[in-house]
This record gives structure tokens, C-alpha cells and sequence, in this order.
């Protein structure tokens, strides 16, 4: 499946074109459970999490934090969990791109479960399917703009095989820095980006692997109001222009508004769901 990416907008660059090719070694089917009967796509939700339950001891006490959360994200859509600080909204995230476990429940992507895979497979299904974004960006200071934006195919080949494609991943990575503005600053170190730079550049990381599922943990926490406007019309585009689904964690009412559905959570249960206007 070939697409193409047109122009995000005036405020990350010229058109450029995007090819994403999805190959079989990058496809979630790496076992033969994650093979859908027909080929293709499963039908249903692209991920789900069905009664999900999570604490964390703190000292001796045990403290709650999601209390039999449902929910399913169809494939290619935006949506944003929100809620105040500790209402369970980044713990769910974490829950659905496999960087914990629940206590209780299940996480299924297309129908399938994966939070009790082997851990080397969940391993390879974060660095596979899911994209990440962190509100606090997590570049390494000491490696340049595209050696942070290649960290992720790094970690997916072994050093020969990076080295005998190192041209095809460096045009990719230099392409989709181009595509949100930061071609620029290919040489430079996180310590020379302003935030709003620094956070693009977490976005081109995300998307260099090709990811199915972008998972966007408070993206604009750290930015001012334009910058981080800015930040989630990009979201917004990558989601019309190359159906990736996407699933935004926020407290701002208003970044909200960017997705295609809203879920609020409240003390660690979904307290409602709504359309984004």
C-alpha cells in the first residue's frame, strides 16, 4: 500500500511528497496470530482496551489508578483522552502502546490480544506499529537532529543491515524533516532547537518507522499557545493526509477540540464521549 503526502501547511515547509510502504517485515503480523484471516486489515477497532484496571503501590498503600476503562479507536482516527492530572489518562495511553501492563483487562489490537505476548514481541510491536511523542520530547542531547530522527530504525535493524541501507533511511529521515519543517537543522543538537523545533522533531522520530498508531502524550504541554497550535494541526494533517490513527492525551480543552472524538476520564473511569466539534 503506497501513499502520498502532500503540503502540511505554510508553517512547516514546502509540498513534499511522503511514500509510506508498508512492507511485511514491518507489519504487525511478526507471529501468525496477528495475520488476518482474509488478508489486509482486521475488521473492527484498530486498538482497544477492554476493562482495563491499574494500580501502583506507594509505600505501603495501593492507589488506583484506572477502574475498568473500555475503549476502542477505529483505524484512522484522531481521538483525545483528556482529563486533570492523575485521572489515569497517560497511564491508559501507556496501557495501549504496550509500555505497561494491566492489572486487570486487556489490550487487543484488531481483535487481538497483546499486553500478554511474549515480552521480546511486544518489544517488537512498539518499535513496529506504534509511534510515540512525549510531552518532554526525550532527544539525546549528545546525537544530532537525523542521527535522533534514525534512533528508531536503529533499534529495529542490526548494525549491518542499517549500514547496508543507510542511504534509504537517511533520505527517509532528511524527507520527513523537510515535511515538518526542520531541514534545516539536520546538524544541530537539542540544546540549539527551541521547543516547539525540538517537539517537530519528535513527531519526524515517530514517524520514521512507519508507524500504524501515533501516540501523543501531552505534546503541547511545554509550548506556548501558538507553537502549540502549531504542533496539533500537524497532528491533525498527518491524520487526514496518511489515515494514521492517532490518540492525543491532553488536559487542554481546546487542543482537544483538534481530534475526531473526545473521551474524558475522571478518576480513572471514563466519565464521557463526545464528538469534537
Amino acid at each position: 500500500m503506497t501513499k502520498t503526502m502532500a503540503e502540511i501547511g505554510s508553517t512547516h515547509g514546502p509540498a513534499v511528497s511522503f511514500t509510506t510502504q508498508r512492507t511485511s517485515s514491518a507489519s504487525i503480523a511478526t507471529q501468525s496470530r496477528w495475520l488476518p484471516a482474509e488478508g489486509g486489515h482486521a475488521s473492527g477497532p484498530h486498538i482497544s482496551a477492554v476493562a482495563v484496571e491499574k494500580a501502583y503501590r506507594k509505600g505501603q498503600h495501593k492507589v488506583a489508578v484506572l477502574r475498568g476503562v473500555n475503549i476502542n479507536v477505529r483505524r484512522g482516527e484522531f481521538l483525545s483522552i483528556i482529563g486533570q492530572s492523575g485521572s489515569g489518562k497517560s497511564t491508559l495511553l501507556h496501557l495501549l502502546g504496550l509500555l505497561d501492563c494491566p492489572d486487570i483487562g486487556e489490550v487487543l489490537l484488531e481483535g487481538q490480544r497483546m499486553d500478554d505476548l511474549p515480552v521480546r514481541t511486544r518489544d517488537q510491536l512498539r518499535n513496529r506499529v506504534f509511534g510515540f511523542i512525549f510531552q518532554f520530547y526525550h532527544l539525546l542531547p549528545e546525537l544530532s537532529l537525523l542521527e535522533n530522527v534514525l534512533a528508531p530504525l536503529m533499534i529495529r535493524y542490526s548494525a549491518w543491515e542499517f549500514w547496508k541501507r543507510r542511504r534509504e533511511f537517511r533520505d527517509r529521515a532528511s524527507e520527513i524533516l523537510h515535511l515538518v519543517g526542520l531541514d534545516h537543522r539536520l546538524k544541530h543538537r537539542p540544546s540549539e532547537m527551541s521547543g516547539g523545533e525540538m517537539q517537530r522533531a519528535a513527531i519526524a522520530r515517530a514517524l520514521v518507522a512507519r508507524p500504524e498508531i501515533l501516540l501523543a502524550d501531552e505534546p503541547t504541554g511545554n509550548l506556548d499557545a501558538r507553537t502549540g497550535q502549531e504542533i496539533t494541526e500537524l497532528l491533525a494533517s498527518l491524520n487526514e493526509r496518511e489515515q494514521l490513527t492517532i490518540l492525543m492525551v491532553t488536559h487542554d480543552d481546546a487542543i482537544a477540540q483538534q481530534a475526531h472524538r473526545i473521551v474524558r476520564l475522571s478518576e480513572g473511569q471514563i466519565e464521557a464521549v463526545a464528538a469534537a466539534a
